[in-house]
């Protein structure tokens, strides 16, 4: 299977749906270190994107930003800590569909409203999704798959890590009828090490966090989860094409700050990452580790999430799955 490090339609996309940016050094600047908050663990993918993109906002901002991992509760624990933050944009969410997004259809309660209590900043891209198999497994297509997980006895063990690992696996039990148990983890990397040990069968997960794996063999590449093929790995068919019809499920990545965050600081920010998205080298790093930059500002960001509650709630509800 060929993995590009970045075909020229992605390159393209990226540049070409980047909001128009204003001049650099334009805005607010930080009065201390920005802390740049991550719902995963060090290894996931949103962590490998915030890893690129953090000193290159702090060159924009002329200042600091210091990367805080705070895995946990799917994300919540901290978006939590983000929404009871000084609204002064020293205090940054880099975040995903999972907490603001799925959270509220996925948890029975949450301290936190995903609209209410965050202003956005800047929408970054989408992560591709893949469903994985460890070395273990005899499928080599998502056909044998489903034809091996419905002659196992006692169902597929499956483990995630996020949304899209939930929702994901449930659906696709669902729709290609066989049985599954899904086993939470806290980080994806803590996932990916049982899924290669063989005491998970399968999971969902991004190429971020997986690609490595994938390419020393330690685990197996079936589809990508959205309903066409990913530009960052064409040679993967999707869920859909591969005759689970109907399976569809992207992942978005944007940055928000507390609620009350004034918005001259939450413009500049957002015309910061914008910016470093922009750039065609920054473009093609991102696409390396399986990042589609789409970068957008605050508006096309809100507008995203009031889009997406909706939908994962219905998602949820079809999947079967009951709130935790």
């Amino acid at each position: 299977m060929t993995l590009p490090w970045l075909s020229r339609r992605c390159l393209l996309a990226g540049l070409a749906l980047a909001a128009p940016a204003r001049a650099q050094g334009a805005g607010w600047k930080p009065a201390r270190p920005v802390t740049l908050v991550v719902p995963f663990a060090a290894g996931s993918g949103t962590d490998g994107v915030a890893r690129i993109v953090a000193p290159l906002l702090a060159e924009e901002i002329g200042g600091t930003v210091v990367i805080e991992n705070r895995p946990g509760a799917n994300g919540a624990i901290a978006a939590v800590a983000v929404a009871r933050a000084v609204p002064d944009g020293h205090t940054l969410f880099m975040t995903t569909n999972t907490t603001h997004s799925a959270n509220p259809a996925l948890l029975r309660q949450i301290d936190y409203d995903p609209v209410r209590d965050f202003a956005p900043v800047a929408r970054l891209g989408n992560p591709a999704f893949l469903l994985v198999v460890g070395p273990e497994v005899p499928a080599r297509d998502v056909a044998s798959f489903i034809a091996w997980a419905k002659g196992k006895p006692g169902g597929v063990n499956c483990a995630s890590a996020n949304a899209i690992g939930v929702v994901g696996m449930a659906t696709l039990a669902r729709l290609a009828g066989f049985q599954a148990t899904t086993a939470p983890y806290r980080s994806a990397p803590q996932a990916l090490t049982d899924v290669i040990g063989g005491r998970i069968d399968a999971m969902m997960i991004d190429i971020t966090a997986s690609l490595g794996h994938i390419r020393e063999g330690r685990l197996r590449a079936l589809a990508v989860t959205t309903r066409e093929r990913s530009a960052l790995m064409p040679d993967l068919p999707s869920l859909h094409e591969a005759r689970v019809e109907g399976f569809d499920l992207a992942a978005w990545n944007g940055v928000f700050a507390p609620a009350g965050t004034p918005g001259e600081v939450t413009g500049a920010l957002g015309d910061a990452l914008v910016r470093v998205l922009q750039r065609p080298p920054v473009v093609q790093r991102l696409a390396g580790i399986g990042f589609e930059a789409l970068p957008a500002g605050p508006a096309p960001l809100a507008a995203l999430v009031e889009r997406e509650l909706p939908r994962w709630a219905e998602m949820v509800r079809a999947a079967g799955i009951e709130p935790e």
